[in-house]
């Protein structure tokens, strides 16, 4: 990176609520979940039938936080399940409509929308927490940053409020819209991009080939969010070299919050950012029991709403997989932080063993430069389970050759690393589809 470029800063968006004592936290949020719960019994059909059933139907049998993990955990699944032409949210909402501020819908291609309702308050919220996450990463007023979002009817367009609370200049360009995006960072000379991190990648991919001379930009700080990778080590100093601006990330999900977690300039992990309005739990993702919040441990991200009154949620499976932080960290910021290392969801089990294809992407950039870092993981059956070797398409860098001792090296090293086998086919360059929003790592084409 251009040294010139950073400028060291280490802002809170509220200080007095981001560097406040993390037991302090637990306490005060223990007393917003008990009034949470007593919302929910009262106006939530949804969870009013799920706990009664479970044997939870009032607000002293629920507890405290203490007792939480005794609680049903809440699949997406079983939300979806419950719209229908009269209750086209589904009958979580526990708000009255003409109570709601805003209606989101989720961005999946297929299939009939999920909805996702803020009253003005849960907006505010969304909001306060997006800016906290966000001003993280050491932007700062007056400063402009461009978007690669189309985010409007969207989640995530209540997180790019947060730039305005934050008084930046918001230049939206939205996706499939490379060459007015660089455009705009030749001519308006913004400080900030926010993008995924493999957009990231494609844009500095287009500027070289352009002979755009990227770390000379003005552009210093690019957020990055809405798939893995961003804080991947070896994707993020590629990101870092070819841009010269320091990466840093950001994550949230739908049902919960549009940005609930923001890493600082110390680059070592996302902190949490939804104090006071989200608790967090670590569970195991196959038996669903919980697992303490400390330093080095990894499981799934569970959410449950503190001050939520549209369509509050309880113990909801997010299917994120993290590592916990709980270090001191510089900035000052005393949540926990995490780096999610996949999706639960995406995973893979060769022989028994879990494997992410972004922890395959993760390695494969440990070969750069003689490759892109552009991978495209085919199972050679449909579902979870695969019988070794899995392939793994990986792109050449323009001018390497395709030498069998490259693709043996990174052959071994997945093995070293993740204990899997694969086999690996190294492909010319340029000849892997990229993504201008989120890159799609596995392909079953040529699954049977």
């Amino acid at each position: 990176m251009n040294p010139a470029k950073r400028r060291p800063r280490q802002m809170m968006h509220e200080p007095e609520i981001e560097a406040r004592p993390w037991p302090e936290q637990r306490r005060l949020d223990d007393a917003l979940y008990r009034e949470q719960v007593a919302y929910l019994l009262g106006h939530s059909r949804f969870y009013r039938a799920k706990l009664g059933d479970a044997g939870f139907d009032t607000p002293e049998k629920i507890g405290g936080l203490d007792d939480i993990a005794a609680l049903p955990m809440t699949e997406k699944d079983e939300l979806r399940a419950t719209r229908s032409a009269a209750d086209p949210i589904g009958t979580q909402l526990a708000a009255p409509m003409e109570d709601l501020a805003r209606i989101y819908s989720t961005s999946g291609t297929t299939g009939t929308p999920s909805y996702i309702p803020l009253t003005a308050g849960d907006l505010e919220n969304w909001v306060r927490t997006s800016s906290r996450s966000y001003a993280a990463s050491g932007v700062e007023p007056g400063e402009r940053i461009v978007s690669t979002y189309n985010a409007g009817p969207f989640v995530a367009g209540s997180a790019l409020d947060s730039f305005n609370r934050l008084g930046l200049c918001h230049i939206p360009i939205g996706t499939g819209n490379t060459e007015r995006l660089m455009a705009a960072v030749e001519m308006l000379k913004p400080q900030a991009l926010v993008c995924t991190p493999s957009y990231a990648l494609h844009l500095a991919e287009w500027g070289s080939a352009r002979g755009m001379d990227l770390p000379a930009s003005s552009v210093k700080r690019i957020l990055v969010a809405g798939e893995p990778g961003g804080g991947e080590e070896a994707m993020r100093a590629r990101l870092e070299e070819v841009w010269g601006a320091q990466v840093t990330e950001a994550m949230g999900i739908g049902d919960i919050g549009a940005s609930l977690w923001g890493e600082c300039e110390a680059q070592q992990g996302m902190h949490f950012c939804a104090r006071g309005f989200v608790h967090i739990e670590l569970i195991d993702p196959e038996t669903g029991a919980s697992l303490p919040m400390e330093d080095g441990a990894t499981g799934e991200l569970v959410y449950t709403h503190l001050a939520h009154r549209a369509a509050p949620m309880l113990r909801f499976r997010s299917r994120d997989h993290v590592m916990v932080r709980t270090d001191t960290c510089r900035c000052g910021r005393t949540s926990p932080r995490v780096r999610c290392i996949g999706r639960t969801d995406d995973m893979l089990i060769v022989r028994g063993v879990n494997v992410f294809p972004s922890a395959i992407r993760e390695v494969v950039n440990e070969f750069a430069p003689a490759v892109t870092g552009v991978i495209s993981v085919r199972p050679g059956s449909k579902g979870v389970k695969q019988s070794p070797p899995l392939k793994v398409l990986v792109e050449l860098a323009e001018g390497t050759s395709a030498s069998e001792g490259l693709a043996d090296t990174i052959r071994q090293r997945l093995r070293d690393k993740l204990v899997v086998t694969t086999r690996i086919d190294l492909v010319a360059a340029g000849s892997l589809p990229r993504s201008e929003y989120k890159s799609k790592l596995i392909d079953f084409a040529e699954a049977t």
